[in-house]
């Protein structure tokens, strides 16, 4: 489980740390505030489970860069331009394992610190990108092996854990089951993974392409699969990241993914989402149980003298800056305006 990731003169970032809760951190903040680079700098850091101590460096050096893509694919262009200092990104574990890793504009590969228990950190994280890839899975894990495509190393992660079989039915926890069944009756049916990225959907009467689905349904269908396949599984699996869950979502299926949300982090998963959505936000705080000793950390970034900064709190009303919230009432008060205008008349 992480718990903090720290950043300096990284991409967009001069000096930028963040302490995770344990069970669901929502990160906020305006386009170009770098809430995807902050998903991604935690991702790549925490994936250690292929990784041995004798090809680290070389190994993550390649990962950073498949993952960010860089211009001309050079581990130094992920540098803040300017910076006087070397690039630096180190992420602690709740154990206090830590890791961090270095480089400056013309190094060929990263310099690593950690302490000795780190390489034996082996939960592997999940990181869900903005797009759905259930119609275009097919061949692409071949495909993105081969050729260079536009696609960072996210999407082949993503789409290398969605053709892993299935658990034993025996070994799927009872809120796996319980999440899956919930998505089957809100999608009216079932995603079912044939392997090498065939992926069709089927009714109690039909199957159909994967891709003649609606792309909140698709989104969906990959929750599903990563539980079923114990990708994701509460206390056992590594730290979930979610790009934009909400994209081209409808907002019934919203409530329901913050409910699991919630379930899965009562159970021990770690959660890091980043969106822009008020809907989404708002679920997240009416849905919070204290009961169940819910946890939600919001964290915003904002840009302050060129410089990207962060607020953190565990109180929906005390997030701040909030530009999720600013542009909801916005649009409230443009309506009342134009009722208002109307009136008038």
């Amino acid at each position: 489980m992480i718990t903090k990731l720290e950043l300096k003169n990284f991409t967009t970032f001069e000096k930028l740390d963040i302490e995770f809760s344990p069970r669901i951190n929502v990160i906020i903040g305006e386009n170009g505030t770098g809430k995807t680079q902050l998903l991604k700098a935690a991702y790549a850091l925490s994936h250690t489970l292929k990784i041995s101590s004798e090809d680290i460096e070389t190994t993550l050096t390649k990962r950073l860069v498949n993952i960010f893509m860089p211009l001309d694919d050079k581990l130094g262009k992920m540098r803040k331009n300017g910076a006087s200092e070397n690039a630096s990104m180190t992420i602690t574990f709740d154990s206090d394992e830590f890791f961090k890793c270095t480089f400056h504009t013309n190094s060929q590969k990263i310099a690593v610190q950690s302490n000795q228990n780190y390489l034996k950190y082996k939960k592997e994280p999940v990181y869900i990108p903005t797009k759905e890839v259930l119609s275009f899975m097919k061949g692409f894990t071949s495909l993105y092996a081969k050729y260079d495509l536009s696609f960072d190393q996210t999407y082949f992660d993503i789409c290398t854990l969605l053709d892993l079989p299935e658990m034993k039915e025996g070994r799927l926890s009872p809120k796996a089951k319980w999440a899956m069944d919930e998505i089957e009756k809100i999608c009216k049916g079932k995603f079912v993974f044939y392997g090498g990225g065939k992926v069709t959907f089927k009714t109690s009467d039909a199957e159909y392409s994967a891709n003649s689905m609606a792309e909140g349904f698709r989104k969906a269908g990959m929750l599903s699969r990563l539980l079923e396949t114990g990708a994701i599984e509460p206390g056992v699996s590594g730290t979930l990241f979610w790009d934009e869950p909400e994209t081209n979502m409808n907002p019934k299926l919203m409530r329901l993914f913050v409910e699991i949300m919630l379930e899965l982090s009562r159970h021990g998963q770690q959660i890091v989402i980043a969106t822009h959505d008020y809907v989404l936000l708002k679920w997240f705080d009416l849905l919070q149980d204290e009961g169940q000793a819910d946890e939600i950390k919001y964290h915003t970034l904002y840009l302050e003298e060129n410089e990207i900064k962060r607020n953190s709190t565990l109180i929906f009303n005390e997030i701040y800056p909030n530009p999720i919230d600013e542009a909801f009432g916005f649009l409230v008060d443009q309506e009342i305006s134009n009722d208002m205008g109307d009136l008038g008349k």
